[in-house]
């Protein structure tokens, strides 16, 4: 009864356990299997590689040997003193950047450009800003003091106005701009006549400059300035072009109206730059257009525009009579009335040589109409006589006109010849619009 006692895991006696284990036995870890998808990377060695150093061949104690281990040793003597270097530079950099934002922060964002107008001492001086009154201002200790004398441009702060800095170039942006770097294309042979005009201007101008020896010999001072007046379109500005191309002296050109700021003391202050500017410049040019912007009759103004504007012309008058007369500095003016200038400013020993320019004569319009329709394609009938000898009071501008107007006539209707028909609307039309293009009974 006792004999067959049955086991609790049935008849089999097999423990579910001892399965589990066998099947733990019989798997064994395998890699997984290697993917290539791509370029297969470099491995790196890791810090240590860096540290280790290259085999030396052969490995037999020699000579050779010897010499490789040299090397080896002063390339690492050549590291250990790079990265020493390193270290050592490394915190005065950041100092450095440090102070330089400092500086930057006490200068601040916007700075106000002043003239130094007196240093008191090291640490004062007093400054005058564009808008006009001056302050005592005190001097940041970063400003090199060897820069800052009376006169020069300088940086302000915007809230304290101390100086900041000063500028290195103090010559006024708009005379930089007066200076001519590349020629004008227009040469003695576009002026058409004029054969005396540039003569003289020779004369006056160029022959001082580049013989000066000429003028001692003679006994003589060579002219200071001069003036071409004369109506409009007659080839003022056309000859001073000329001048300008055929001279390798500096260049300087102005517009009187330029002269004419909105602040007191601004004009005769571009005035002194403008001078300064061709002295530096010297051998040098300075040709002012339409002068009788500033050099009308003085009289008694009653606005403060008017009286600035007379302050400008008295600048420019003490400045014409500052240079010596053997100086390097030409001036050439230029006006349509000169009637209505200062007798002071165009008297001799200021403005010494007069040039008129009238209206042309037939030989002149004769070479002006050669000069504009020598590359036209003229027509058979096309007659320029007609036009040379007529009676209209036609200036140098109005034939370079006509000439443009026929050519642009005849290609409006499609040819490449510009035939007499063209020119005569041309004229007709030129000379209405010089008339104001208005007829006479037309407005009440």
């Amino acid at each position: 009864m006792g004999q067959g006692q049955s086991s609790p895991f049935g008849p089999g006696g097999n423990n579910p356990k001892d399965k589990k284990d066998e099947k733990n036995e019989k798997k064994k870890w395998e890699p997984p299997v290697p993917t290539r998808v791509g370029k297969k990377k470099k491995k790196h060695g890791g810090p240590d590689t860096a540290f280790k150093l290259p085999p030396v061949y052969p490995t037999t104690r020699c000579k050779l040997k010897l010499l490789k281990n040299e090397r080896i040793k002063d390339y690492l003597l050549m590291e250990e003193e790079f990265v020493i270097n390193q270290e050592r530079l490394k915190p005065l950099e950041e100092r450095a950047q440090e102070e330089r934002a400092r500086v930057e922060e006490l200068r601040g964002s916007p700075m106000h450009v002043g003239t130094l107008e007196e240093i008191i001492d090291d640490e004062h001086a007093i400054v005058s800003a564009s808008t006009g009154p001056e302050f005592y201002v005190s001097i940041a200790s970063f400003v090199d003091k060897d820069l800052l004398e009376p006169g020069c441009s300088i940086l302000m702060n915007h809230k304290v106005l101390s100086v900041v800095g000063v500028l290195a170039d103090d010559a006024d942006p708009m005379v930089s701009v007066m200076k001519l770097e590349k020629a004008p294309t227009e040469s003695y042979a576009d002026v058409g006549g004029l054969d005396q005009q540039v003569q003289e201007i020779k004369e006056a101008v160029e022959l001082p400059l580049t013989h000066p020896e000429l003028y001692e010999e003679m006994g003589i001072k060579p002219p200071k300035g001069v003036i071409l007046y004369g109506p409009p379109g007659t080839g003022k500005t056309l000859l001073a072009k000329a001048v300008a191309n055929q001279t390798s002296a500096t260049f300087l050109r102005i517009v009187g109206s330029e002269l004419i700021q909105k602040y007191l003391g601004d004009g005769p202050k571009l005035v002194r730059e403008l001078f300064r500017v061709a002295e530096e410049n010297a051998p040098s040019i300075v040709f002012i257009d339409e002068i009788d912007a500033v050099g009308t009759k003085r009289y008694d103004a009653t606005s403060g525009g008017e009286r600035e504007i007379q302050r400008t012309m008295l600048e420019l008058l003490n400045q014409l009579d500052g240079f010596d007369s053997r100086g390097d500095v030409k001036v050439i003016m230029a006006t349509n009335r000169i009637e209505s200038l200062d007798p002071a400013l165009i008297r001799p020993g200021r403005i010494d040589r007069k040039i008129e320019f009238p209206l042309p004569d037939i030989k002149t319009k004769r070479r002006v109409f050669n000069i504009h329709t020598g590359r036209m394609n003229l027509g058979d009938d096309v007659n320029l006589e007609e036009f040379i000898m007529a009676k209209d009071d036609l200036s140098g501008a109005d034939i370079k006109a006509i000439c443009t107007e026929a050519g642009l006539m005849a290609l409006r209707e499609r040819r490449m010849k510009v035939v007499a028909d063209d020119f005569k609307k041309a004229k007709d039309k030129v000379l209405y619009r010089k008339k104001e293009g208005v007829p006479e009974g037309l407005y009440l």
